[in-house]
Formats: C-alpha cells, sequence, structure tokens
C-alpha cells in the first residue's frame, strides 16, 4: 500500500467529503476535513475527529481533554482502541487543538442527558444541538470527573466502534466474502475460510466511501480486551525522561518574562504605581498597568519579581477593606437565622413531612459544622506565555479550557476569537484552578503591550492570595431519633449553593427530610475545587449521621448499613470497606477508625481511616477506600485516583484554611498554607467494586469522605468531635468531651 499524504486525502474527497463515517464520532456532520490541517501529519489518515490511522497501521486518538494527572489520555484510547479492535501496540494519543470542533457536545449531552437513547434519525439532531450550544459557550473543559463516562462513553467508544465496523464491510467487498465471516482482532481483519489477514490500514480508503452506521454496535464489558486492563500510561515516558512540556517549561525567540503583584483586596484598583526605583534595575524593560493589578516585564522571572518587590504602589479602597474572617462567618450566621425567621430558603430535597416528624421524635438532635475557604495550590504555578503579532494572539498554556481561555482572551483584546490560538501543554496540577483564565488574560494583555513572546509566572504568594476558592460555609441540622435511636426527619440548612445540584443529597432511608439553603455571598472570588460542592457536604452529613449513630448507642458501620437496607449499591460499597477494614478488630490504645461514605460524580465511595493520636499529635496509619464506579477502564488508574483524592481531602481537612483579614487573604505560601508531606500519608489500599451500572467519574470522587472519615475517627480516638476545620485548629489532647457533644 502506498503512502497516504494529508493533501492527497483531502484531493480524494477522504477527508473532506468522504471521510469514513463512524457514527455519532463525527455527528454532527462531517467536521474531520476542519481538523485535519491541525491534527494530521503527512502519510498520516484522518478518519474523524478523534481518530486517525496512519499507514503503518498505527492508530491515534485525538483526546479532547487536557492530561493533569488523571490519565485521561490513556483511558479514553482504551476505550477508542477496545470497540476498534486495535492492537494496544499499535495506539498513540494526540491531545486535541483549542477549536471550536472540539466543544465538548458529548460532555454536555452526557451531563443533561446521562445514558438517555434515541433513534437513529434523531441521533445527528439532538448532537448537533448540543455542538451548537458548546460552540457558542466555548466549553473544551476537562473536569467534573466526566471524561470517561461523557465522551469516553459517548464519542471515543461509538467512533471506535464505528471504524471497526466500516473496515469490516470494506474487507468484505475487497475480499468478496460475507462481513459474517470476518473478523477484527489486534488491528488486523481475518478471513478465518480462506486463511486471509491484513491491517486495518488495508482497507482503509475503501471504507472511506461506505456509509456510517447510524448506531454501531456496543461490546458489553465480557467482551473487553482492552479496558479492565492497566497498561503502561501513554503520557508517562515523557513525563519521566523530561521531554513532556508543561506551560512553564516553554521558551520562544526573544522571549520575556513577567511577574505581577494585584491589588491585595478583592475588588480593588491600582490608584497609582511610582517606579523610579526599578527604572534602572539590571533586565527590566517595562512596567504594565493592568488596572486590578501591576506587572513588571523583564529578561529574566528572577529580575522581574525583584523589580516588583520594590515598586511602590498605592490602590483604591473597594469597600472590603475592613472585613475579616469572624465578618463572613457573622454573615452566614445572621442570614441563616434570617432565613429560619422568615422561612425564606431555597429547598434542595423536601420529602414526607418533615416537621410533624419533629413532633413525633423522642429525642431532637442538633449539631453545627464549618469550613474555610480552600486554595488550590496546584504545584505549578499559574503561568501563560503570550505572544501578539499582527493583530493575533498565541498563548501557550496549561489549562482545562483551552476553547474557553481563547474566547475569555479574544474578549479582552477586543479581537475575534478567531484571532487567537491557544497551545495546551501538560498541567501541573489543575484541581479545577485552571479553568479560569485570568491569568491568561494578564499574559495576553501585557504582551499586547511588548513587541516580543511574555511568559508571565505568578508567584506562590500571587497564586495563593488571588485564587478562586473553596467557598466558607455553614452547615446546620437537626434530626428526630426515635426510641431506638433511628432518624424519623433529617433537616439540613446552609449558605450558598454551588454545584453539582444533588452534593447535599443523603442515601439513606429517613422518609422525612428537609434540605435547603439561603444565599450570603462574600466578596471572596469563589471557584471549582476539587469534587466542588461534595467536599463540604459530604463532610456535613457524615459528621452527622455519625453523631446520630453515637447517640443512639450503636456502630457507626452498622448503623449506617442499618438505613442503606433499601440501597444495596451503597451497602455492598460500606460493606466492602469494612470487611477490608476489618472493621470490627479491637484497635490498640489512643487509636482511632472512622468511616464515611459518599457518591459523587456518579460513582461510590466509602473510606475507613485508622488514626492514632499521640500527645495531641495526629497521625493517619491507614486509609482503606472502596469504589463503585460501575467499570473501572484503568484499574490501576482508578486505584491512583483515589489515593490522590485521598492525600488532597486529608490535607485540606487537616490543615487547609484561607482566612479573610482586612478584606486580604492571609497566607501567602506553603509554611502557613501546609500540604501533607509524604511522611505523614497513610498506607492506602484501594478496592473496586464493577458493579456494571453506568460509568461514574473518578478525578474527584475521592476527595469528599476522607474529611468525615478523618473527623469520625479523632472522635473514635479522644471523644473529641470535630465539627469545624481544619484539625490544626483543635487540640486534640482535651479529655473525653463525648457527655457535651450531642445537644
Amino acid at each position: 500500500m502506498g503512502k497516504w499524504t494529508r493533501r492527497a486525502f483531502i484531493s480524494s474527497g477522504i477527508i473532506a467529503g468522504g471521510t469514513l463515517a463512524v457514527g455519532v464520532a463525527i455527528r454532527p456532520g462531517d467536521r474531520s476535513g476542519k481538523v485535519a490541517d491541525l491534527i494530521a501529519a503527512d502519510g498520516a489518515a484522518v478518519f474523524d475527529v478523534w481518530l486517525k490511522l496512519a499507514p503503518d497501521n498505527t492508530v491515534t486518538a485525538i483526546i479532547p481533554h487536557a492530561e493533569m494527572g488523571q490519565g485521561v489520555h490513556t483511558s479514553l484510547a482504551m476505550m477508542l482502541a477496545d470497540e476498534l479492535d486495535a492492537n494496544w501496540d499499535e495506539v498513540r494519543m494526540q491531545e486535541a487543538p483549542a477549536h471550536k470542533e472540539y466543544a465538548n457536545y458529548a460532555m454536555a449531552k452526557g451531563y443533561a442527558l446521562g445514558d438517555a437513547d434515541f433513534p437513529a434519525f434523531l441521533v445527528d439532531t439532538v448532537d448537533g444541538v448540543f455542538l451548537t450550544a458548546t460552540r457558542m459557550m466555548g466549553l473544551q473543559i476537562t473536569g467534573g470527573s466526566t471524561s470517561v463516562k461523557t465522551t469516553g462513553q459517548q464519542a471515543m467508544r461509538v467512533a471506535g466502534a464505528a471504524t471497526r465496523s466500516m473496515l469490516l464491510q470494506a474487507a468484505a467487498e475487497e475480499w468478496q466474502v460475507a462481513v459474517s465471516e470476518l473478523s477484527a482482532s489486534s488491528g488486523r481483519i481475518e478471513h478465518p475460510a480462506s486463511h486471509r489477514s491484513a491491517p486495518f490500514a488495508a482497507f482503509a480508503e475503501r471504507a472511506a466511501s461506505l456509509p456510517e452506521p447510524a448506531k454501531p454496535r456496543l461490546k458489553t464489558s465480557s467482551e473487553f480486551t482492552i479496558m479492565g486492563t492497566s497498561p503502561a500510561r501513554l503520557d508517562v515516558p515523557a513525563k519521566v525522561d523530561g521531554s513532556a512540556s508543561f506551560g512553564i517549561d516553554v521558551r520562544l525567540p526573544g522571549m520575556k518574562f513577567a511577574a505581577v503583584k494585584a491589588a491585595p483586596v478583592f475588588g480593588a484598583r491600582i490608584a497609582n504605581v511610582r517606579n523610579e526605583s526599578v527604572q534602572n534595575m539590571p533586565g527590566v524593560r517595562r512596567i504594565v498597568n493592568l488596572g486590578d493589578a501591576v506587572a513588571v516585564v523583564a529578561d529574566s522571572y528572577w529580575q522581574a519579581e525583584q523589580a516588583l518587590a520594590r515598586l511602590t504602589v498605592s490602590y483604591t479602597e473597594s469597600g472590603n477593606e475592613r472585613i475579616n474572617q469572624s465578618d463572613i462567618f457573622n454573615q452566614f450566621t445572621a442570614d441563616l437565622d434570617k432565613a429560619v425567621a422568615e422561612q425564606a430558603f431555597e429547598t434542595d430535597v423536601k420529602a414526607g413531612d418533615a416537621a410533624a416528624a419533629f413532633t413525633a421524635g423522642e429525642r431532637i438532635i442538633e449539631a453545627e459544622y464549618r469550613v474555610p475557604y480552600l486554595a488550590h495550590a496546584t504545584m505549578e504555578p499559574m503561568n501563560c506565555t503570550a505572544w501578539m503579532r499582527d493583530g493575533r494572539c498565541e498563548l501557550w498554556t496549561g489549562t482545562q479550557n483551552p476553547l474557553g481561555f481563547a474566547l475569555e482572551v479574544a474578549k479582552a483584546l477586543d479581537i475575534d476569537a478567531d484571532d487567537v490560538t491557544l497551545h495546551n501543554q501538560y498541567l501541573g496540577g489543575g484541581f479545577g484552578r485552571r479553568a479560569f483564565p485570568d491569568y491568561a488574560i494578564q499574559a495576553a494583555r501585557i504582551a499586547r503591550e511588548s513587541a516580543y513572546p511574555v511568559q508571565l509566572i505568578w508567584s506562590r504568594a500571587e497564586d495563593t492570595r488571588h485564587d478562586h476558592y473553596r467557598q466558607a460555609n455553614i452547615s446546620r441540622f437537626r434530626a428526630a431519633i426515635n426510641a431506638d435511636g433511628m432518624p424519623l426527619a433529617w433537616e439540613n440548612s446552609y449558605v450558598d449553593k454551588h454545584d453539582p445540584a444533588e452534593a447535599t443529597h443523603i442515601p439513606y432511608g429517613i422518609d422525612h427530610q428537609l434540605i435547603r439553603y439561603t444565599s450570603s455571598q462574600s466578596h471572596v472570588p469563589w471557584g471549582f475545587w476539587r469534587s466542588v460542592d461534595h467536599s463540604l457536604h459530604a463532610f456535613f452529613t457524615e459528621s452527622f449521621i455519625d453523631e446520630l449513630a453515637i447517640a443512639a448507642g450503636a456502630d457507626p458501620y452498622t448503623y449506617r448499613r442499618q438505613l442503606l437496607a433499601n440501597n444495596p449499591r451503597f451497602r455492598d460499597v460500606l460493606d466492602l470497606a469494612a470487611e477490608k477494614s476489618d472493621w470490627q478488630r479491637p484497635l490498640p490504645e489512643n487509636f482511632g477508625r472512622g468511616i464515611a461514605i459518599h457518591r459523587s460524580f456518579g460513582t461510590i465511595v466509602a473510606q475507613v481511616l485508622e488514626v492514632e493520636i499521640v500527645a495531641g499529635k495526629l497521625i493517619a496509619r491507614r486509609a482503606v477506600c472502596a469504589v463503585d464506579a460501575g467499570y473501572a477502564v484503568h484499574p490501576d488508574g482508578m486505584k491512583a485516583q483515589m489515593e490522590s483524592g485521598i492525600i488532597y481531602g486529608l490535607t485540606a481537612a487537616l490543615y487547609g484554611e484561607i482566612s479573610i483579614r482586612d478584606g486580604a487573604v492571609q497566607q501567602s505560601n506553603f509554611h502557613d498554607y501546609p500540604m501533607l508531606r509524604m511522611s505523614e500519608a497513610p498506607e492506602i489500599e484501594t478496592h473496586i467494586i464493577n458493579s456494571g451500572e453506568s460509568m461514574g467519574g473518578a478525578g474527584e470522587p475521592g476527595t469528599p469522605a476522607i474529611a468525615p472519615a478523618l473527623t469520625n475517627a479523632i472522635f473514635d480516638a479522644t471523644g473529641t468531635r470535630i465539627r469545624e476545620l481544619p484539625v490544626q485548629r483543635h487540640d486534640l489532647s482535651k479529655p473525653d468531651l463525648k457527655a457535651r457533644d450531642v445537644v
């Protein structure tokens, strides 16, 4: 077979007109020609926006999601390759360009419609609606633990299955045999009766002329040959040998560096900049007043940072200068009180008649919990390289939303979105932070004032003090329990609801429920933080259910299990965590064990944490995690995600606290916003259930349950009930407080 050139394919119509149709993978319409120049190399054939096949039979999966350590470049490629019956050794991946053809229509569709099925004649229409909407919104997002369950399920698998179907049909025509006599495996098509065998690439050109299958058949899990295994991750070799390019690794000819400092109080502006002291400093090129921040551009980042520190900057007042953290919590309390007095809540859940059940209860249990603001603290600081030339802007950065970044930068520069090109890089940690384009907009505005490319790097202090924060919150609970200590009614009131909507829901069989919230916004900017609202509400609800168990004199595991009698999937996960942790095993003195369970992003996670308290110091000894995400595409990767989520959540629960003084963030770096050290990490075991239910996510569900498992373990060890995070605020050497913990 001769070498294919990109031009030859375009001219012959394989890309532009007769591109191999692969069902929903390229719907709506044939979009591959629009991106061929961006993703193809000479010698490669682009079959659709998700897949290209080289003459040497190499299959490349085009992945529309950013790789930030979660392994998505591998898991999505596995889903495509499995349905295609490709040879995994011949599978490669390529991250999709920031282009509207890669807008997350599959993600949006999956988020909005779940696993809803449609007749074949409606698929184009439904997909077209979502593609149009996501293009307009600039959505090319990696987040919400959606990559596998939406893009993987609704795009990658379908693309692989459709391509396989068309290659088989092409082979049948080529060999003049029935399709039913053919099989595909390991990148080849076989005809056992005639002992003929040929690689996929041999049939690509003929396949391009065939009609696309409306709804290609997807494999059942028993047919998977690649999914469910744990091959070496495709992104790891480059990260090991140092060839992987993160945003901060970008170097361009003539590039300069910029350091930036924003007005410390959110909402304030730059009033005046006196730059006499830095004008003659070595390497300093220019000072740029961005309105709400000032930047120094220099030959090196060190020179820029040194000059920035010597600038004399004054700020306007925003009206927030006298706000302290206690004022914010007082506001939350007042707004909750007002909502109670006026019965002016928004409702999450209303089931049964909670008010009547409270009058019938034997006892009323109440508690109030608090969590602080949290920063993301990504290991790689925020950075973006921008180059403005001839009215066009090029960006190099690691982002969770490349298309959205391009649109926001275009808006800030008042240029057309098509005049912004973004080259996405590996992300040194995301956790939701890199979905916000503030640093890219700054870089672009600085580059507009410069005749050379500029790499803007935020210092750790700038990142800590100008993040988009996980919200602080107060959550109040009341429960009515019967004579056996079992809950008759559950009432939960809190401030400020974000996403996802179901974060406050509980899995327990309590007939009468009222879950509600009221607005109480502060001047502190909110942002997506790993697992978003699940991270705080799991702490609230799983702490309170633990308090009910203690009030009932029951074992916390068996109490939960009893309340999950009609929720067998939850109970299976809970049982597995208890079994693997050897829940009933007596613990040594000063040890404690806590359990928690929570569902987020379609995945149920139960965790048991064992801790030891020595002279008031906490040591996390062992974490046991049970997870049901429906099916683990890459089991080793799922375990890594659970481990990562536990470490991230444990860090926040033990240490995480962003506090406000005089309107500004007090913390600045790892000395006052510490991370869990390797020596502090517990042993972690993860056990997976492949229940066969709809696939859930893996990137975020490992985080929510660990905070309540931790505080429940502390209670077990010390009798101290932690109702306000972080744990480091509390003296764990106190004597038994059980007597005063239940109101």
